[in-house]
């Protein structure tokens, strides 16, 4: 089976100037298998975001490939990229960070619809259709961003990154700037999402907490430093860490 993302040899290093090089990400390699879960955890610092920008090509790699459905992104731009951002997408930590605050949600998600030619009417049909599947009313697409809870705008932003019928979804923090009840319904959402797409959905998802993983993915790669330091079923690296870091990251949890 194809990989639908493949990181090979993935490094970072920023040059600052009077400084040391910093490597911030160094050498990590991974795949994410159709219709799986893979959770990236690490403390704050630990390279999780600049991972997340080199994938999305929102910051170039110093080395390495990345590989998107079989496709070399790692030096994509202009129209080529454009094409990979119809193959993924992102939801964020902060929710309204999808949308424009002078929009109404429903404009925000019906956006990359009108943009591949949809019809004012089967947008206004399709976003009702998104919104619905992600716990949501139609009438929610006439609300702004502002006139929402958090996890009301997260669901709208997760039908936003949905509309383009993406095989990949990349979760960065996303459920971290919500309490905790929402975001048990927010990966409750997510898990039917994945139930519902199958295949045709994976999702890489960035967390800084185990526990959480733990519930949702089916593999775990733990980074520190810059480094994957350890990898498996979520289960089994909590109940036999192999590596210091890891033990000190369950520790704090239990």
């Amino acid at each position: 089976m194809e990989p639908v993302l493949k990181v090979e040899n993935l490094t970072k290093v920023f040059t600052r100037k009077g400084q040391p090089d910093f490597t911030a990400v160094d050498h990590i390699g991974f795949e994410l298998y159709p219709g799986e879960c893979l959770g990236l955890i690490g403390e704050s610092g630990s390279g999780k975001t600049t991972v997340v920008n080199m994938i999305t090509r929102l910051l170039d790699c110093t080395e390495g490939r990345i590989l998107l459905g079989g496709e070399d992104i790692t030096r994509l731009s202009g129209k080529g990229l454009r094409k990979a951002y119809g193959e993924m997408q992102m939801v964020f930590q902060t929710p309204t960070d999808s949308f424009d605050p002078r929009c109404t949600l429903g404009d925000g998600i019906g956006e990359s619809l009108r943009n591949n030619g949809m019809s004012r009417a089967e947008t206004k049909q399709e976003v009702a259709r998104l919104l619905t599947e992600c716990g949501l009313t139609p009438e929610f697409a006439s609300r702004y961003p502002h006139q929402v809870s958090g996890g009301q705008c997260q669901r709208a932003a997760i039908a936003r990154a949905l509309a383009v019928k993406p095989r990949l979804l990349i979760c960065d923090e996303a459920t971290s700037s919500l309490d905790v009840t929402i975001q048990k319904e927010i990966i409750a959402l997510l898990n039917e999402l994945r139930s519902h797409h199958g295949s045709e959905l994976s999702i890489l998802f960035i967390c800084h907490d185990i526990a959480l993983v733990q519930q949702f993915c089916n593999r775990v790669l733990v980074l520190y430093k810059g480094k994957i330091v350890e990898q498996g079923r979520p289960d089994d690296v909590i109940r036999n860490p192999q590596d210091d870091y890891t033990k000190r990251l369950i520790d704090s949890i239990l």
